[in-house]
């Protein structure tokens, strides 16, 4: 009889809620049914993953000095191999290491409007490059595994005119092969000092009679 009276009561006071307009007996049973399986919100200057092991697998946390947020996340044996970095003023990277250590992709963005992607060789130097900036320049530029330096570049402007450039062993440019906005191509040759040697002029297209 007890239970059965207690039944009512809970009725009668569920009804009475809804009567009234009150969300707390609505929202009340739910609301604590969540809180004891997890909490809503939780604060902290660092996150750690581990494995059964207790070794880490992944870290998330606010660096300093510079208050970047970083997520890094290793392998088996500890070592990082992927990273997710968004800095205080916007820029943001993702990044990718090989077994050794060395960073060989990274795919970034920064507040200007500069976004890219950078590949590095396995001795850590940079040897392709793809990027564009907020005007819609854009290019691709290859260097030399050894040194780093730049060798070709393919680029864009802004007006969509192409161009090609070559570069030597020390990174001078000696060849560029160009076609303006109006269609007229270009070539320049230069010596190891960088002076323009020989070419082939633009040569305007003939007024249409």
């Amino acid at each position: 009889m007890k239970k059965n009276r207690q039944n009512i009561l809970y009725a009668m006071l569920a009804l009475t809620g809804g009567l009234i307009g009150g969300t707390v007996a609505i929202e009340a049973a739910p609301t604590l049914a969540l809180a004891a399986k997890y909490a809503r919100s939780v604060k902290a200057e660092q996150f750690v993953l581990v494995d059964k092991t207790g070794a880490e697998r992944a870290k998330l946390e606010l660096t300093q000095p510079g208050d970047t947020a970083e997520l890094a996340m290793m392998d088996g044996d500890g070592r990082t191999r992927a990273e997710f970095r968004v800095a205080k003023d916007g820029s943001a990277a993702v990044a990718f290491y090989d077994q050794n250590g060395m960073r060989r992709v990274v795919m970034g963005a920064d507040p200007s409007g500069r976004n890219g992607i950078a590949i590095s060789s396995p001795n850590g130097r940079q040897v392709a490059t793809l990027s564009s900036t907020q005007s819609n320049e854009s290019n691709l530029t290859l260097y030399d595994p050894d040194t780093g330096r730049a060798r070709v570049g393919l680029g864009t402007t802004a007006a969509g005119s192409p161009a090609l450039v070559l570069f030597d062993e020390g990174g001078k440019d000696r060849l560029e092969l160009h076609i303006n906005a109006k269609g007229n191509p270009g070539i320049a040759l230069a010596d190891e000092n960088g002076k323009t040697v020989s070419g082939l002029p633009e040569h305007s297209a003939p007024e249409p009679q």
